[in-house]
């Protein structure tokens, strides 16, 4: 994967050339995107609409920097890194990212592929690779969105039931027998609804020791779907026996309760991912004390299958259709890639007369519904609602590819990480004493310049023009030295704020008489 350039993954952070852009280049406007407008337009609005329906409670403040900070992502008069060709002189500006983690689509298209791109090259090794897809009911969604211990924990009891169910199929009494899974948290569905679900990247087999202790791989033959039956009822049971032990349901044998701290902690935070699961409206004139939910717990029916290998009992859901073969280099990064995905493509919105916004669907629902209508502060509280709690860990790692696993570094491939320039040597009094050296290749950042080469086939750091080197020369923060700059190349433009907020009523458009706050549209 390092040695050979990837097909393009997904748009990463984006650059101008003063004076005109190279061919098959096109920068990034962020100004001028749909999202970025409705964002700018109606953040202030939204916050107003919060705080009138909580008597001043606000947004926590990492909601409210993710939201700011999407709106100066990719403005270069938020400051840029000013690059130079050592032949002919011409500048490369490349406008400073927001960093975000929770819907910004650049930011979390980077994130993409430079995941992408360490998963191929220093985790997954070169065997047959499956997905396997879990979804919670949505009783249990809110809870669990905010707590990252939780859903963290329901990470881990999942990946280790996959792993246990391929230890029992294809090593039954070898105890030492090793799986490896790479399991992602995300957070949103494709209507932008709250949906913490966990996508498992996992080796369609089991590591069994050698003769000589070295770990040998058995290959799944083929996946029944009475078998994603299996781990998916074992997966349901341990995962709510934990939950019940940690108070957050209550086991009975009629049903179970679920108690969600959440709304006594952050009642704003708990009622925007209520709406945001629902679909409701996202902040009301009041806060209400509602009674625990219960939800149906009658066993006897078992899993029903829903498709090949998709089956689904009280609410769980499971999907284990998507494979990988171990040398379809094509297949296994479209594979790492979705499982990477950002929550929102801007491509899929459009903005609307009326204070609404429609949402186009990645792909049609059962019953037909291709896309969604709905008020902008609507959607903007399912931006909200995507945007995960600090120190949160989203990918995570079991079995043997996990960190400190014996075989971790005999199974992972063994590539070496691409040559990057020296630091500079400081004077020898000055030296910290020698670290040892790390054994096995190891993830690294990848640099904006090699990403973009890798995933789109750019050179970024090669002039198009005479093929010199790029070279920073500055990075420029504060706004006088932009301004100058900006002004000097004829590219300085004021840069747009946050609009005011609008005086109740809040919610203006049509969809807000509706039942709900979103129309489904039908072909």
């Amino acid at each position: 994967m390092s040695t050979h350039p990837a097909t393009p993954l997904a748009k990463a952070p984006d650059a101008i050339w003063p004076g005109g852009s190279p061919p098959g280049y096109e920068r990034r406007r962020p100004e001028g995107e749909t999202l970025h407008r409705l964002v700018r337009e109606h953040l202030r609005t939204f916050y107003a609409a919060v705080e009138h329906g909580f008597e001043g409670a606000r947004l926590p403040d990492f909601v409210r920097a993710d939201l700011e900070g999407y709106v100066g992502c990719g403005v270069l008069c938020r400051g840029f890194a000013h690059l130079q060709c050592e032949g002919c002189q011409r500048p490369l500006l490349v406008a400073f990212s927001c960093g975000s983690r929770g819907f910004c689509p650049s930011c979390l298209g980077r994130r993409m592929c430079q995941g992408t791109l360490n998963l191929l090259t220093y985790v997954l090794p070169a065997v047959p690779l499956r997905q396997w897809v879990l979804s919670l009911p949505f009783e249990l969604r809110a809870p669990l969105a905010y707590e990252r211990d939780l859903m963290g924990a329901v990470a881990r009891i999942f990946a280790d039931s996959v792993m246990g169910w391929y230890r029992r199929r294809l090593a039954p009494g070898v105890p030492c027998a090793r799986g490896g899974v790479v399991t992602v948290i995300q957070r949103a569905s494709s209507d932008m609804k709250l949906n913490p679900h966990l996508h498992a990247i996992a080796v369609d087999g089991a590591y069994v020791p050698g003769p000589d202790g070295q770990p040998s791989f058995r290959a799944l033959p083929r996946l029944k779907t009475n078998e994603v039956s299996d781990v998916l009822q074992v997966a349901r049971v341990r995962i709510l026996r934990y939950l019940a032990r940690r108070g957050v349901v209550h086991l009975s044998p009629e049903a179970l309760e679920i108690d969600d701290e959440l709304a006594a902690r952050d009642p704003v935070l708990a009622q925007l991912a209520a709406a945001a699961v629902s679909g409701l409206p996202p902040a009301g004139p009041e806060l209400r004390c509602r009674p625990p939910v219960r939800l149906a717990c009658t066993d006897g029916v078992g899993p029903t299958p829903m498709a090949a290998l998709v089956v689904q009992e009280l609410g769980f859901n499971l999907h284990a259709a998507s494979i990988a073969g171990a040398e379809d280099q094509a297949s296994r990064q479209r594979l790492v890639s979705y499982v990477l995905r950002p929550p929102l493509a801007k491509e899929r919105l459009t903005l609307l007369p009326d204070n609404r916004v429609r949402l186009d669907l990645k792909r049609p629902f059962r019953d037909g519904t291709y896309a969604l209508e709905m008020d902008v502060l609507s959607l903007l509280a399912r931006l909200a609602a995507s945007v995960p709690p600090p120190r949160a860990h989203l990918v995570r790692y079991s079995g043997v590819l996990a960190p400190a696993s014996p075989w971790r570094p005999l199974v992972i491939p063994r590539t070496e990480p691409p040559p990057v320039d020296p630091p500079p040597v400081p004077p020898a009094h000055t030296q910290p004493p020698p670290k040892p050296p790390r054994t096995g290749p190891r993830c690294h950042y990848w640099p904006w310049a090699e990403l973009m080469r890798l995933t789109l086939g750019l050179p970024v750091d090669t002039c198009l023009h005479c093929g010199g080197r790029m070279k920073l020369r500055a990075l420029l923060r504060d706004r006088e030295s932009i301004e100058r700059f900006l002004r000097h190349q004829n590219l300085w433009t004021e840069p747009l704020g946050l609009a005011e907020a609008r005086p109740p009523p809040y919610f203006r458009s049509v969809t807000r008489l509706k039942p709900t706050s979103q129309v489904e549209l039908f072909e």
